[in-house]
């Protein structure tokens, strides 16, 4: 157990910084769960779902930071590490135990962890009108990089006729050699390495009678689809998209969809919306520069 840098008031709680290897998991999800209680989005974990976690995004609990006083976890944040950067995740704090310096500590935990890792830059994600969060990022020296879309439709056929147009469905080794390709800047969440550890991977391409065409990697487990990435080889993308995630629902029509961090200006986005995609809520990536 190490005791981190903390404001007057911190101290005056005996507050203490852990890593989070030294609990059980299931400690982890009930202290995370507690401190999500009256958040924005709550996001429930439960064992399994935060091994998948851990697992997808390469979170190092042993240098993921818990906050604990008195025996009681107060708060987490963890940290996901990747070649030359960090990602910051998971920041909570108990309700009751928030504005006094804890969810500070925690990430200025995290920062310090990065640096000694020789991380280049450290990201996250705070969701939008999250403002305490918000301006804490900006205080610890945070910058906005851009807005993004969390989305969903529901399950059923598609209702608008996009056309004649060719589809061809692939698996999943096909699917990564797809995303070796694509252009769109991921966040960290629908990385390559990200999708990959997810796993279930698919794709399929499409081509419209006056030669438009591109592709859609998607993700498929038993009751939803996710992770969709598209791209555009030729062709208008809002056009382009309406065709790809038609060919993807007319396939698998009874399963839900959700998919993460969409760019607010990615240019395929009208024609998701135009196919019955719903806007959840959003986000904003953020990026602090260590070097």
């Amino acid at each position: 157990m190490t005791e981190g840098t903390a404001t007057d008031t911190d101290k005056a709680l005996e507050v203490h910084l852990c890593r989070a290897s030294e609990f059980t998991l299931e400690e982890l999800v009930n202290a995370y769960n507690q401190t999500r209680i009256d958040y924005i989005v709550p996001m429930p974990m439960n064992v399994r779902r935060l091994q998948e976690y851990v697992y997808n995004y390469d979170v190092r609990l042993d240098y993921s930071a818990v906050a604990v006083a008195d025996g009681q976890i107060l708060g987490l944040c963890m940290l996901g590490v990747r070649p030359g950067r960090c990602w910051s995740t998971r920041l909570g704090v108990l309700p009751v135990k928030r504005r006094r310096g804890t969810g500070e500590m925690l990430m200025r935990d995290n920062i310090r962890t990065a640096q000694a890792l020789g991380a280049a830059s450290i990201m996250l994600e705070v969701i939008k009108d999250n403002e305490p969060a918000h301006q804490l990022f900006l205080k610890l020296g945070f910058y906005e990089t851009r807005g993004l879309l969390v989305l969903r439709r529901p399950p059923g056929m598609p209702k608008i006729d996009v056309g004649a147009y060719k589809v061809q469905h692939l698996e999943k080794d096909e699917a990564i050699a797809l995303l070796q390709r694509r252009r769109s800047v991921p966040s960290w969440l629908d990385e390559t390495p990200s999708l990959i550890h997810a796993g279930n991977l698919a794709a399929l391409q499409v081509e419209l009678a006056d030669g438009e065409r591109g592709w859609l990697v998607y993700q498929n487990t038993t009751f939803q689809l996710g992770r969709l990435v598209l791209q555009t080889e030729a062709g208008d993308p809002c056009t382009v998209a309406r065709v790809l995630v038609h060919a993807l629902h007319s396939k698998y029509p009874f399963k839900d969809t959700n998919t993460e961090n969409l760019p607010l200006d990615d240019p395929h986005l009208p024609g998701l919306l135009d196919m019955g995609y719903l806007e959840s809520f959003r986000r904003i990536e953020m990026r602090l520069d260590l070097k």
